[in-house]
């Protein structure tokens, strides 16, 4: 949340975090629960597993981090992604 007019009529949003909170909570989940600064604006997503491309039918890895598998970014993200890498 935060900041309408820094997604409001941009080109490319780019979301840099963690990709879990304390306790290895799940951060990507199927629906945002918190106030949102704008719906449907975030293109990429960069944390320190990988790299993760927002498409129309979900989440889409382009790239993981050195010793992270799919199968524990998966098991760490609260949502279906698929993996192009």
């Amino acid at each position: 949340g935060g900041a309408m007019d820094l997604v409001a009529g941009v080109k490319r949003v780019v979301v840099l975090m963690e990709h879990t909170a304390k306790g290895n909570v799940h951060k990507l989940l199927p629906k945002c629960t918190l106030p949102l600064t704008g719906v449907a604006v975030v293109d990429l997503i960069i944390t320190n597993y990988g790299v993760i491309e927002i498409t129309k039918t979900g989440l889409s890895v382009l790239e993981l981090a050195h010793d992270i598998t799919p199968e524990y970014m998966q098991a760490a993200t609260g949502v279906a992604l698929t993996f192009k890498c």
